[in-house]
């Protein structure tokens, strides 16, 4: 079998590439709507061919990439009854199982952090994918989506730790690094479900984690409960291919700030902040050109495209917004820097000016 565990690092998701070896099909669980580019990449140059995607639940931290890959690729779309999305191609319930090459996966309910949660066991029981159910060493919350503590603690003990002491779990999220777990190890160090901890002890430790809630949950979920489909587009746009560029649910192109500093030489980087920021504590990107983001409109005509343009802010906002300024003067080549210049010192990436 052909397995892939993919990363994305702005919502610490992670994607699983599933394939038959023999016959070429595959399926993708839990794809990320900026991450399609690179997925379908990875499954034209495996030549595999991707029968479906498979959400574990309706996400509030991602917008899902189903919507995309299905016209990239030409992939179903596949996701639990209870969940409640609309343009699924099918609708997956307890006991059923999907199909892929000589391979499958068992479904199994796992409600708790929302109504319809899946996990999704390997044929074999050597692997089951959890979602946000049961994380290394934790688990999803359980205070929105229908979210219900006593059920999430049921679902995890009768269908995953049910499983063999041997299969390896593999979570929907990990924010430390880690990428997989197993039954056994879950059963026994999980500080929320694991050892003795009973149920009730788990429902007094859900009630009182007191977490804000995900940032991206106001686009996210409506996203999701569409599978993923962006208001109006009827296709995801064509990827440029002057960079290694994601587009975002907002629909703006972003490039990530290692690439940015690796082809500095050949970019033209502009500054939207206001002239204080740019000679501020953030410091500025070296050879950045500073047009405060109100300046944009008029000096559009003014800026030279002989180079790609990269727009960058403090944190991603303002640059956004000056990235649609500058394609509606005209220019093409443009992204947004990822993050900002938050991002760009958190990585320790060169910078003129600034403090530590």
């Amino acid at each position: 079998m052909i397995f892939r565990q993919l990363s994305d690092p702005q919502s610490s998701t992670y994607s699983y590439l599933l394939g038959d070896a023999d016959t070429g099909e595959a399926l993708l669980i839990d794809p990320v709507y900026e991450e399609a580019p690179r997925d379908a990449a990875l499954v034209r140059e495996l030549e595999l061919k991707l029968l479906y995607t498979l959400e574990t639940h309706v996400h509030a931290d991602h917008v899902s990439g189903a919507w995309n890959l299905k016209h990239r690729l030409g992939s179903q779309i596949l996701v639990s009854v209870e969940g409640g999305a609309e343009g699924a191609d099918r609708y997956l319930e307890d006991g059923e199982t999907v199909q892929f090459g000589k391979r499958h996966l068992h479904i199994r309910a796992t409600p708790g952090h929302t109504r319809g949660c899946l996990t999704y066991v390997l044929d074999d029981q050597t692997m089951a994918f959890t979602g946000d159910c049961l994380l290394i060493r934790g688990c999803g919350r359980t205070d929105f989506q229908q979210g219900d503590a006593r059920a999430l603690y049921r679902s995890v003990h009768e269908r995953i730790f049910s499983l063999p002491g041997s299969c390896l779990l593999y979570p929907g999220h990990d924010y430390r690094g880690l990428t997989v777990s197993s039954v056994a190890e879950e059963r026994r160090f999980n500080p929320r479900l694991g050892g003795a901890l009973s149920e009730n002890d788990f429902v007094g430790y859900m009630e009182n984690l007191g977490l804000p809630h995900p940032k991206q949950m106001e686009i996210a979920v409506p996203a999701n409960l569409k599978c993923g489909r962006r208001e109006g587009a009827d296709a995801p746009a064509e990827t440029p291919d002057w960079a290694p560029i994601n587009l975002t649910f907002a629909g703006i192109w972003e490039v990530q700030p290692h690439w940015v500093q690796e082809q500095l030489h050949e970019l033209r980087v502009i500054d939207v902040r206001e002239p204080a920021e740019y000679d501020g504590p953030l410091g500025h990107i070296p050879g950045a050109e500073s047009i405060p983001l109100g300046m944009l409109s008029a000096r559009a005509g003014q800026i030279s495209r002989d180079l790609p343009l990269i727009a960058v802010c403090r944190a991603g906002g303002r640059s956004a917004q000056a990235t649609v300024i500058l394609r509606k003067a005209g220019i093409e080549r443009v992204a947004n820097l990822a993050g900002g210049m938050l991002r760009w010192r958190a990585l320790h990436l060169v910078v003129e000016g600034g403090r530590d």
